[in-house]
């Protein structure tokens, strides 16, 4: 018998899971959850179910705790756990490693195993942390997404990433893993402070930008209504939003971003560094905001967008109320602006070489390897003009 000096496997691993849509969800007669919760059981025993919900979504709605206790309740086939979970929801949450611990703590003195699921209730932040939790609970246990926020619920909540941030670096620590469901209640969208309901929309933006002009183009027709909490439009865009990061992830490209190219990171390279920078005092979305006008105007400077189009694009995103330029694009002290120096660290978040997704044309992406310091700070110089004269 000959011995080779090295053996060699390949397998694959087939996901698939369910983005819902639905209206107040843990009403008695809305059985869309429990429905689901019965297609999974066991004939053989009750799963666990663990609950952690963010501290904001339960002060917006106070009768919540007792309702969600309820449903749980009423489903046989399945077990609650004694203890709902609250904890604080925002990006502080991800900066606290005590928290993180606390929920791995939770899965263990509840014996929530594999076959079991941790259902995380909250923005995008609280659904990282939770997600995280469960992916390195056991290697892997069960984790459902109840986004209540527009970015969660059109973005970060329907996809396959968890994370918490370490040493100021935005989601250094995480994993890829899909949850088993995710179910998008509307009415939690009613009760988004100004901010949070405007800084989501910044998300469908960037995806239109990339992939689907047509999208882009009902958002400019729809934008007066959306910044008045128009919820009809609002739930269409979540949906349109949803449907095309779903394609993507699913739409044999890189789910789990094994390469460096990272076409959903459009205007995030310097969104991560300005989060940073404030210390997370701008919303996500807001800072993806600057960093989509930022790349866009950059974009037009090196001849890829021309000019009509990238001032629908600012014009688009001042119409939802959202930022184009923060001071800390300036050059500080004669040199290079603090985000601008954030390239560098977004090519280690990547892994490999530079990928930057730039735009042609609104609703084609395309990718750049390396950037123009120069160009990047005459950028910002314009979007700071803009943002005075509009003032």
């Amino acid at each position: 018998m000959q011995i080779s000096n090295y053996i060699q496997q390949s397998f694959q691993v087939n996901y698939a899971y369910r983005v819902f849509f639905s209206d107040h969800i843990f009403e008695p007669t809305n059985t869309q959850l429990a429905a689901w919760l019965r297609e999974q059981a066991s004939p053989h025993y009750r799963k666990r179910l663990l609950v952690v919900a963010d501290d904001g979504v339960w002060q917006s709605h106070p009768y919540l705790q007792a309702q969600v206790s309820a449903y749980f309740q009423a489903v046989k086939e399945v077990e609650l756990a004694p203890e709902i979970i609250v904890i604080p929801g925002g990006e502080a949450c991800k900066n606290d490693e005590a928290l993180f611990f606390r929920l791995v703590d939770a899965i263990d003195k509840y014996a929530i195993d594999r076959h079991s699921f941790v259902i995380g209730i909250g923005g995008g932040s609280v659904l990282d942390l939770v997600g995280f939790a469960a992916a390195v609970s056991h290697r892997g246990v069960r984790h459902i997404r109840i986004p209540t926020t527009v970015l969660s619920q059109n973005d970060s909540g329907v996809g396959v990433k968890n994370g918490i941030n370490f040493k100021g670096k935005k989601n250094f620590l995480g994993a890829f893993a899909p949850p088993a469901a995710v179910f998008n209640d509307a009415h939690f969208l009613t009760t988004l402070d100004a901010r949070d309901w405007r800084a989501g929309m910044v998300e469908a933006v960037k995806v239109a930008l990339i992939k689907d002009a047509a999208f882009f183009e009902w958002m400019e027709g729809a934008a007066t209504a959306l910044a008045a909490r128009d919820m009809d439009a609002m739930q269409k865009l979540v949906f349109r939003c949803a449907e095309l990061h779903m394609q993507h992830i699913g739409g044999g490209g890189d789910p789990f971003e094994s390469g460096s190219s990272r076409p959903l990171d459009f205007g995030h390279w310097s969104a991560h560094k300005l989060e940073q920078l404030t210390n997370f005092s701008l919303r996500h979305g807001e800072a993806v905001s600057i960093g989509i006008a930022l790349d866009s105007v950059y974009a037009n400077l090196i001849g890829w967008l021309d000019k009509p189009s990238m001032e629908r694009i600012l014009h688009l995103l001042q119409q939802m109320g959202l930022p184009l330029y923060h001071p800390l694009l300036d050059m500080q002290a004669g040199a290079t602006s603090p985000v601008i120096k954030g390239l560098e660290e977004f090519r280690e978040h990547l892994g490999g070489r530079l990928t930057i997704c730039l735009l042609k044309a609104i609703g084609q992406g395309a990718e750049i390897n390396d950037m123009d310091v120069t160009l990047l700070q005459q950028a910002g110089d314009i979007l700071k003009q803009l943002t005075v004269v509009s003032q």
